[in-house]
């Protein structure tokens, strides 16, 4: 690169029109100055600014270009990569692409400078050797994701260990606060993709990935990381980990410590301490554990009781293991939620293992994220459930479960704005998981706000159309207030067949059909569901909502006050869902609602 004058690495330069030189391009240390004020721009603009200046008034070709801001590296549009740096150039020098003072495009060429450049040296004549241009040294990283690592072995029924690991490892680096990491429910969507790394960081909108390998071998783990910047896709820093399969949990908390290290995150004193102080598990506890997660992340009553009994295995073998026993909370806590056990049959065992797992681990965040629930839905102690979720996020603010239960209970309380801020914080944390950006939509549609649901439920059916059917129960039910009673009653429809049947679902569809004066489908419905009583639980709550859209106040009432004594898991919405809006100048709803002890 050519120096100014008195061999400074400095270059300067002015506006094609005019006189003098206002900016100057400092190479040691990476910076832009007009008169003598910092301009903002920095890295591949800046050293592409520093080739053009270089250059002139000869053509730079956009191959050139490429070659040097991303060498080694495959880019996917390099035409649109360059003309994003090149708009950021003319930006800086508040130049125009129309009647450019410094850079013109040569369409198919490429670009020129066309300012006037200082002379090079005091006589005129080139200076010294030339310099690099220096790009600015690299700050801290403020987000990554952790990318399902993958299996080594070959043996496909080690994926389950594999990912068990992958989230120890996304659970340990959520616990450094000031590094946002994204949940494994969005991470774990890459597994098995062929997307690049620059891909994946955009969609999930973090500087950084974690990705790596596993290999479990006879007694022995070996796991394998690098930490990649995202942008430039370059590594950043690389980690082997080789230990006995009893002391699996050193390698998250090692991981953990190196990356914190080398993306320059200030950890506090009792994040070291945690970190640090890794425990010795029983293999065959781990085994069974990470078995447990394995399973409950596919959320089927069949899968949720064999995690179940994986859990039960893993306290069985390590009694004072924590993480046990808050899986066997979180899979009951599932079970009640998603009408598969009665809450009164499922609450309370949530509870006793959520409480069990605080009494070994108070640090632990999934606890007290499971306890938070049990006091939401079992007690309606609303400041009791709120603390335990204030805590949860506290210990790890990265871990994604927390925050949707968190906005429900905001959104329960009336509290909209926190509410929604809180969702938005979710869907931060989780920009592609549908079971993240749905709670998302119910929180919008609980505060009116039917537009926005409705665009957060089709980014999930664009992106997976039949993977996800609670995201047609929140298009339909915001479809339904604006009055799109046709197209509410087929997306509900479709809805019911994907979940085969789901008597939750298959009550929004019969509230629906009744809003639409479809009264004899309606009536259809409220049979089915009476039917379905006899086999299996349906919560009151279910045919409440059905008599809501025949508009039956009676009968409404009459089952909200069963799905009182029944702690059915929808009632804590009562107050604030909209299907209840007739029912609000009742003195006998305002009787259910005040019995819940929501605070004034």
């Amino acid at each position: 690169m050519p120096q100014a004058a008195g061999g400074e690495s400095v270059l300067r330069f002015g506006p094609r029109e005019g006189s003098g030189y206002p900016f100057e391009m400092n190479l040691r240390t990476g910076e832009l100055r007009k008169n003598g004020v910092r301009v903002n721009l920095q890295g591949q603009p800046f050293e592409a600014l520093g080739m053009l200046v270089e250059r002139a008034p000869d053509i730079l070709t956009r191959d050139e270009i490429v070659k040097r801001l991303w060498p080694d590296s495959f880019v996917e549009d390099p035409e649109g990569s360059v003309n994003g740096v090149v708009r950021r150039i003319r930006s800086a020098l508040d130049d125009s692409a129309n009647d450019p003072q410094f850079v013109e495009t040569l369409p198919r060429r490429g670009y020129r400078f066309i300012g006037r450049v200082a002379p090079r040296g005091g006589n005129g004549k080139a200076g010294p050797e030339p310099l690099p241009i220096a790009v600015p040294e690299r700050g801290p990283i403020g987000s990554l994701a952790v990318l399902p690592l993958e299996n080594e072995s070959g043996d496909s029924t080690q994926e389950y260990y594999v990912d068990g690991v992958t989230r120890e490892v996304t659970l340990n680096l959520g616990q450094i606060h000031g590094l946002r990491v994204t949940s494994m429910t969005s991470a774990m969507l890459y597994k098995g993709a062929r997307k690049r790394v620059c891909e994946i960081g955009r969609e999930l909108n973090v500087e950084a990935v974690v990705e790596g390998s596993v290999l479990r071998l006879g007694d022995r783990v070996a796991v394998g990381v690098q930490l990649v910047d995202a942008a430039t896709e370059k590594q950043i820093w690389t980690g082997k980990y080789d230990r006995t399969l009893d002391n699996v949990l050193a390698i998250r908390s090692e991981v953990a410590l190196d990356i914190a290290a080398e993306v320059r995150i200030r950890l506090t004193r009792d994040e070291k301490i945690r970190l640090a102080t890794p425990r010795v598990v029983k293999p065959e506890a781990t085994d069974a554990y990470f078995r447990g997660r394995f399973f409950w992340n596919r959320r089927s009553e069949e899968s949720l009781n064999t995690a179940i009994a994986c859990f039960e295995q893993a306290r069985r073998q390590e009694p004072e293991y924590a993480e046990a026993y808050a899986g066997i909370a979180d899979c009951y806590n599932m079970l009640a939620w998603n009408s598969m056990l009665p809450p009164k049959e499922a609450l309370p065992k949530a509870r006793a293992a959520a409480v069990q797992a605080l009494k070994i681990d108070s640090q632990l965040a999934e606890a007290h994220s499971s306890l938070a629930f049990d006091l939401l839905f079992q007690d309606w102690d609303w400041a009791g459930a709120e603390r335990e979720f204030q805590q949860s996020i506290a210990l790890n603010p990265s871990y994604g479960v927390v925050r949707p239960w968190l906005a429900f209970e905001l959104s329960a309380l009336g509290r909209e704005v926190e509410a929604l801020a809180e969702a938005k914080r979710a869907v931060h944390l989780d920009p592609v998981a549908s079971p993240i950006l749905v709670s998302a939509a119910l929180v919008y549609y609980l505060a009116r706000q039917y537009d926005r649901a409705i665009d957060l439920c089709q980014d999930v059916l664009t992106m997976d159309p039949r993977g996800f059917f609670q995201s047609y129960l929140l298009l339909g039910l915001a479809q339904e207030r604006k009055g799109l009673f046709a197209e509410a009653v087929e997306t509900l429809k479709t809805c019911v067949h994907i979940s085969e049947r789901n008597p939750h679902m298959l009550a929004v569809y019969g509230y629906c059909l009744g809003r639409s004066g479809m009264v004899g489908e309606a009536i259809g419905v409220i049979r089915e569901l009476t039917e379905l009583q006899s086999r299996k639980y349906v919560s009151p709550f279910n045919l409440a909502m059905v008599y809501a859209g025949l508009g039956q106040k009676d009968e409404t009432i009459e089952w909200l006050k069963k799905a009182q004594d029944d702690h059915s898991m929808w009632l804590i919405f009562v107050k604030s869902y909209p299907i209840f809006d007739f029912l609000r100048p009742d003195p006998r709803f305002k009787t259910v609602v005040r019995d819940m002890g929501f605070p004034s």
